[in-house]
């Protein structure tokens, strides 16, 4: 005798959801929950959490099922994803920031289906659209040479404001780089992915929303961008390559902002910040990521 077919609820992935909040978009976060909660052929289990907000206070209310965390001060945006992860369930993990949506209810289905058919894929990050037809910024496209955007391949970053991964490849990350605050966390994430003998994929079949907006709009982008360069070589690079990868980006900002001594002088700033405060835990990767990258297309030095 055959096993009783099993109710879809239980034979569906399991998707830890974790969304971020400041509490200062209620419209986009509205949004955002909602297009989480219309995922068909998933079950999701989601958690708000508020970076200095408190999301049991939202008005109009969070719908019924969606957990909160409160966070009494604003701890950066890695440091709020990670605290929020241990109070979801899932054999998956999907980071969604506020201003972010998923437009199709199938999003999350497909996304697991492309790491399913795929078991190198470690972590996924969709295109992304700005919905209201404005043109999508090029950064978005996390690649060097960034071809068109539908156009699907391994990445050595990623994204940050919709990425899914399997929980067994995002707890042996040890996850976003708490110290960072803002800026570059999805280039750690992507290498230590790698890391795993995984690759970061950037799925161009795939369609997150976002609002096309500057990151210069926060004044703190200069300093934290520099800053954050030099930590993320210290933290994850073998030292010799560590000079190598500052020392490049270096020439790149002098190139890009040569015309822009203000710009230059924050940078410059959170540059001389990056070797003289404590990055963090440092774990470099292996050797052998090192040439699995570099056969890839992207040697950790540039």
């Amino acid at each position: 005798m055959s096993a009783p077919d099993l109710p879809a609820a239980l034979t569906a992935p399991t998707v830890g959801v974790v969304v971020l909040t400041q509490g200062k978009r209620a419209d986009d976060l509205s949004r955002g929950i909602r297009s989480v909660l219309a995922q068909q052929g998933v079950s999701v289990d989601v958690v708000v959490v508020g970076n200095g907000w408190d999301p049991a206070s939202a008005d109009p209310a969070l719908p019924a099922g969606v957990k909160t965390l409160y966070l009494q001060e604003n701890l950066g945006i890695p440091a709020g994803r990670n605290r929020g992860v241990a109070h979801v369930e899932g054999a998956y993990i999907f980071f969604l920031d506020d201003d972010a949506s998923v437009p199709e209810p199938s999003f999350l289905a497909d996304a697991i289906a492309t790491l399913q058919a795929d078991p190198r894929i470690g972590l996924l990050q969709p295109r992304v659209v700005d919905p209201s037809g404005v043109t999508s910024p090029r950064r978005w496209v996390p690649r060097i040479r960034k071809g068109e955007a539908t156009e699907s391949g391994a990445v050595f970053s990623c994204w940050e404001g919709a990425v899914l991964l399997p929980r067994t490849v995002f707890d042996a990350t040890g996850g976003w780089a708490d110290p960072f605050f803002y800026a570059h966390e999805g280039i750690e994430l992507a290498w230590r992915v790698w890391d795993q003998g995984r690759i970061a994929w950037y799925a161009g079949d795939l369609v997150a929303n976002h609002p096309a907006i500057e990151p210069t709009r926060h004044a703190y982008y200069y300093r934290l961008n520099a800053r954050n360069r030099v930590w993320l070589a210290r933290r994850n690079l073998p030292a010799v390559l560590v000079p190598l990868y500052v020392g490049s980006w270096t020439g790149v900002q002098l190139l890009r902002w040569a015309r822009r001594p203000a710009a230059l002088k924050a940078w410059f700033g959170g540059w001389r910040e990056g070797w003289r405060t404590d990055p963090g835990q440092r774990r470099p990767m292996r050797w052998r990521t090192v040439w699995r990258m570099t056969a890839a297309g992207r040697p950790p030095v540039v």
